[in-house]
């Protein structure tokens, strides 16, 4: 079993910066982040495998988001720039259960993390 804790989230303004944080508890692999916004489904986000070798972004954060992954402290982390309205939801971290791609589809992710809010407004 596999625990996934996410923070640092937050009120931001438009334009401005945040990174999100996920501590685990137990080995993981392929890492990701997806999240769900008010009345729509859980989208992807970003994911990085487990030696840090691949990373893949869905299009909506390529150049402004970057993944990155501390294996010695479990962790991975998602640096979030130059934030739009359309960011703001619930972010989630996730890990496979097995070595794995930087995949996208939630369904290859085993664990989840409870989320952490992501609020950007003036």
């Amino acid at each position: 079993q596999v625990q996934l804790v996410e923070s640092g989230g937050g009120l931001v303004q438009p334009g401005g910066s945040l990174r999100l944080s996920c501590s685990a508890s137990g080995r993981t692999f392929t890492m990701g982040w997806s999240r769900q916004a008010p009345g729509k489904d859980r989208a992807f986000v970003a994911a990085i495998t487990r030696a840090a070798t691949n990373t893949n972004y869905a299009d909506s954060v390529k150049g402004r988001f970057t993944i990155s992954k501390n294996n010695a402290r479990n962790t991975v982390s998602l640096q979030m720039d130059n934030l739009k309205p359309e960011d703001t939801a619930i972010y989630y971290c996730a890990t496979t259960a097995d070595w794995a791609t930087a995949s996208s589809a939630s369904s290859d992710y085993t664990y989840w993390g409870r989320g952490t809010q992501v609020t950007v407004s003036t």
